[in-house]
């Protein structure tokens, strides 16, 4: 199917540049009869050299339809090549045939032939004249007429070579337009087998999130079912709305960016249950919310992160979350506390931070900034990413 719109594009261009080089000559003759009076439509010239073309175009054909495909679709070079100089010598050889003469000298209207004057007979000796000896004997046979004499082929001179490189020229420009719609359909293909490996990341990394955040959401309902078992119901509702959220909106590749924060608050309010007040949690989210669109479960792995490595029962513990918007880009904060049992470790996150990272690259390219800063006694993420709109 790509292949046959791809030749259907190609001969659409073929047809139009023939067009146009068969119709130049008659735009041509036409100008030329227009500045000279008392003459008719010059069709003899534009018949000649549209014989001229005929030649070129039956070349032409038979290159593009026989002989191109040996080198563009099968990579037969050496067959392609000499298919080529088999032509180029058919095309040299029918250039260099002798072709029939004309007389130079004709009789007059009516048929009568007076006598040529003495330079005429001296160039042009009349056919029916005898040469004779001084014995009165012929010396030979009658003069052969000039346009009945075929003599060898003629030598390569510079029209030929002019012919030549106009066929080398069209093979070329055959060979440049099938290798242009070839290089736009390749790279067509690229482009569909590159987004096909993206959308396979980004569902096996999706893959790895979702678990991982379901676990750590189930260890937090079985630490609240032992600490206050009527907060589990409210628990349950709110992880409803977690599941039905990472169910429904987590395959897709966008969603509305109200969405993710109604997800990441519900997230939030299901943490602020499980931990007492030594646990400050505070949260900044613009009041009206633009209608763009993120990735789903983006920021929830760096909240996580925030409460696994951040909170402690021994010592008070601070999350400070803050979304705001800055020329349609999101800004998204996430600093927190470092427990003393966490200061000593190398690095936070897991998989769920080396994952997310991995998105971004997938996603964004260079077109985002992810800041981590690592200090003595806290743990700052700043993510800028653009937002982008949503269909209808």
């Amino acid at each position: 199917m790509k292949i046959a719109k791809r030749e259907w594009k190609e001969n659409v261009v073929y047809l139009v540049l023939w067009l146009i080089l068969f119709i130049a000559p008659v735009f041509t003759a036409y100008v030329k009869a227009q500045q000279v009076e008392h003459e008719g439509f010059p069709w003899h010239e534009v018949l000649g050299v549209w014989r001229l073309y005929v030649i070129y175009l039956v070349l032409f054909l038979i290159h593009n339809f026989l002989i191109a495909s040996l080198l563009i679709n099968r990579q037969k070079k050496v067959l392609y090549f000499s298919s080529v100089a088999l032509m180029l010598a058919a095309f040299v050889i029918y250039q260099c045939q002798s072709e029939p003469g004309r007389l130079d000298f004709q009789p007059p209207p009516g048929g009568h032939r007076g006598p040529p004057d003495r330079a005429m007979r001296d160039e042009h000796p009349p056919f029916d004249d005898i040469i004779m000896m001084e014995d009165g004997s012929p010396e030979g046979k009658h003069p052969e007429p000039p346009g009945e004499r075929h003599g060898p082929m003629k030598p390569i001179g510079l029209p030929e070579v002019f012919s030549v490189l106009v066929f080398l020229l069209m093979l070329g420009m055959n060979l440049g337009i099938k290798l242009y719609f070839k290089a736009d359909e390749d790279a067509k293909e690229m482009r569909e087998l590159e987004k096909k490996s993206l959308e396979q990341q980004l569902a096996y990394l999706k893959y790895q999130i979702n678990p991982h955040f379901f676990m750590n959401t189930l260890n937090n309902i079985h630490a609240l079912v032992d600490i206050d078992p009527e907060k589990s119901k409210e628990t349950i509702l709110i992880l409803s709305k977690i599941m039905r959220y990472v169910l429904y909106e987590g395959d897709k590749s966008i969603i509305p960016l109200q969405r993710e924060i109604a997800f990441m608050n519900n997230y939030i309010e299901l943490m602020r249950i499980r931990y007492t007040d030594k646990v400050k949690i505070e949260v900044e989210t613009p009041k009206q919310l633009p209608d763009a669109g993120i990735p789903p479960l983006l920021l929830i792995t760096f909240v996580e992160n925030a409460f696994k490595h951040g909170v402690s029962y021994q010592q008070e513990s601070l999350i400070h979350i803050k979304v705001g918007i800055d020329h349609e880009r999101l800004k998204f904060v996430c600093r927190n506390t470092k427990t003393a049992e966490r200061n000593n470790e190398k690095k936070q996150g897991g998989v769920g931070l080396a994952n997310v990272k991995q998105r971004l690259e997938l996603l964004y390219g260079k077109n985002y900034t992810l800041e981590l800063e690592d200090g003595d006694d806290s743990y700052e993420v700043m993510l800028l990413l653009p937002l982008e709109k949503m269909n209808g």
